[in-house]
Parts: structure tokens; C-alpha cells; sequence
């Protein structure tokens, strides 16, 4: 019987070591994957900031300007590139909705972001565009890897249409969080203008050519990315616009279109870190808690099976067993 056990424990030992490596580095990268109807709203707010009035097109000190982004995964679209990408795809319709301290609206950016569900790599499919301009994404936007690394990376800016890096600057704890500090920094570059702008009886399409106005953008942006589930957890910008140039400033050489410190509104924060701390630990699961678990559980069966097989050939295992009965000649 000691020897039945001790194979028995023995398989199972086999078994559960061969399902830990198994489990991280064959399930995890195919059962991890963002949901592909996801919806997020998050709210930003400058204040103070300087905003132009477009009426008087001067620049003036306003209490409050607020930003309001919105994430919405389209699961149709996603099926359909499926079809043909052999990929598991995620397609966000993302709009970016300026709203001056009177509650009017600046500008609205609308995108399309369509990418891996697993390593968030962007996926180049028809449809993938900023303000309805096709655009050709290289790097990462919104969302980091499962399992973030302590690097550099490419970081898609929506403004200027182009990807530059964004530096790891260190390891930070954040509201209890273990997160990953990144930066960025856009140098002033010409942009163009957003379709929807609250400029009457001018078509932005056309306003550089027919004004010589030019639009111009530089920003600082900063993220706290919880590395396990790969999320920001809280968002800044250093943001600046300016209007260069042209007829339609009157003779000036520029005047700043908007100018300020743009943050997560604090309840957005707290709602953002309160569902990547409910998410953290199913990552974990697969990636850590499981592996490891298996892992120890066979190193500790294997243990037992020796022991029983050692037990089994000692003088007093081969003293305890019972005496053969005898056969018939």
C-alpha cells in the first residue's frame, strides 16, 4: 500500500509542477485580455486656466476649464476585425470634450483606437483614426500591458498624430498602490485644428488656409500605471495651445488658446483605484497566487512520496509488513 501511495503522490507531484510554468506562460497570456464592451467615463479639470474667447479672440483667466473623456468599445467592430486579424481585437470610440467655465463648448476630439486584447499593441484596421483622419498608431494609448515593466515605451499622442517615448521615472506608492511613474513631454509642435470649434462663420477645416492662422501644442504628460493590471490610476497634463500668425489674430504674432494644469477630477480618482484593486488580484491569480501554489504543493507531494518510498524499504517498514501466507505445493 506504501508504495501504491508513494507513486500516486508521485504523479500528482508531476503533475501539479508541470501546471504552474503551464499556467503563467500558456493561460495567462491567452485568458488575460481586455473586455471588448467596455465603457469608461473620466472627468479632468483645469483650474484655474487661461482659455481664448473666441468672440473677442483674446485670451482671458477663466476659474475652471473641464475635460471630459469617454471610452466605448464597440463589440461589433471588434468581431469584424476579428474575422480577419486571427486576433482577439478591442475597439474603443474614444471623444475628448473641452467645456469652457460657462458649460459651452471649446472643441470635441473624437477617435477610434483599435488594438490587441492581450498586449494592448495597436492593430492597423480601417476605421483607426483621430477626428476622422485616418492615422496609423505605433505604441501604446490609454492602457499599459498586463504586467508593466520598468521601461521606456511608445506612447500615441492624439494631437499631434505621432508617437514618441514616454520615460519610466521610478516606482511610487499612490493611495495604497504599488504604481509606475511615467512622463512625457510633446515640445511645441504645429497641430491641426479640431473639426468642431466655437468659431462662428468659420469652417476649421479650411481656417490655415484661408486665415494663415496656425495652430500650435506642446504638453507635459504624467501617469501613475498600476504595473500588474497595466491601468493608470491617475493622469496629469501640463497643457498648451496657441493660435500663431495670420489674419484672424489681427496683427499679433500669437495669442494662447489654452493654457493649464489639467487633473483626474479626486472622485474619478478614487472610483479608478477602487476598480483596479478589485481587478489586481484575478491578474495575480493567474500570473502568481496559482504558479507558486502549484509549484510548492508539488515540491511538498514529491517530499511525501520519498519519504513514504523511504519509509517503505527501511528495516522497520520491511519488519511491519505482513508475512507472505504460505502456498500449496
Amino acid at each position: 500500500m506504501q508504495r501504491r501511495a508513494s507513486l500516486l503522490l508521485l504523479a500528482f507531484a508531476v503533475f501539479f509542477a508541470a501546471l504552474s510554468p503551464l499556467l503563467r506562460w500558456y493561460a495567462f497570456p491567452r485568458l488575460a485580455k481586455v473586455p471588448p464592451g467596455q465603457y469608461q467615463e473620466t472627468v479632468l479639470e483645469a483650474k484655474p486656466a487661461t482659455l481664448l474667447d473666441y468672440g473677442t479672440l483674446k485670451a482671458e483667466k477663466v476659474e475652471k476649464v473641464t475635460i471630459v473623456q469617454t471610452l466605448k468599445g464597440d463589440v461589433e467592430a471588434s468581431e469584424r476585425i476579428e474575422r480577419t486579424a486571427g486576433r482577439d481585437v478591442v475597439v474603443w470610440d474614444s471623444l475628448s470634450y473641452v467645456q469652457g467655465p460657462d458649460g459651452k463648448t471649446v472643441s470635441r476630439i473624437p477617435e477610434r483606437y483599435i488594438f490587441d486584447a492581450h498586449s494592448q499593441a495597436p492593430v492597423h484596421a480601417t476605421g483607426e483614426s483621430v477626428d476622422g483622419t485616418p492615422v496609423r498608431r505605433e505604441g501604446i494609448e490609454f492602457k499599459w500591458p498586463f504586467l508593466t515593466e520598468k521601461r521606456d515605451y511608445r506612447y500615441f499622442d492624439a494631437q499631434t498624430r505621432t508617437s514618441a517615448p514616454i520615460h519610466y521615472k521610478g516606482t511610487r506608492t499612490f493611495r495604497g498602490l504599488q504604481v509606475y511613474y511615467f512622463e512625457q513631454t510633446i515640445p511645441w509642435t504645429k497641430v491641426p485644428f479640431p473639426k468642431t470649434m466655437p468659431i462662428p462663420g468659420v469652417d476649421a477645416a479650411t481656417l490655415e488656409k484661408e486665415t494663415g492662422t496656425t495652430r500650435w501644442y506642446t504638453t507635459q504628460r504624467m501617469f501613475w500605471v498600476e504595473p500588474v493590471t497595466g491601468a493608470p490610476v491617475n493622469g496629469e497634463e501640463i497643457h498648451k495651445e496657441e493660435l500663431r500668425g495670420g489674419t484672424l489674430l489681427g496683427g499679433r504674432d500669437r495669442v494662447t488658446a489654452f493654457a493649464g494644469h489639467v487633473k483626474m477630477r479626486p472622485d474619478y480618482v478614487d472610483h479608478t483605484v477602487g476598480l483596479v484593486k478589485s481587478q489586481r488580484p484575478l491578474v495575480l491569480l493567474l500570473t502568481s497566487y496559482l504558479p507558486w501554489g502549484f509549484l510548492f504543493l508539488g515540491g511538498g507531494l514529491l517530499t511525501l512520496a520519498l519519504m513514504l518510498e523511504a519509509r517503505g524499504r527501511s528495516p522497520r517498514g520491511r519488519a511491519a509488513r505482513p508475512a507472505p501466507r504460505p502456498q500449496p505445493v
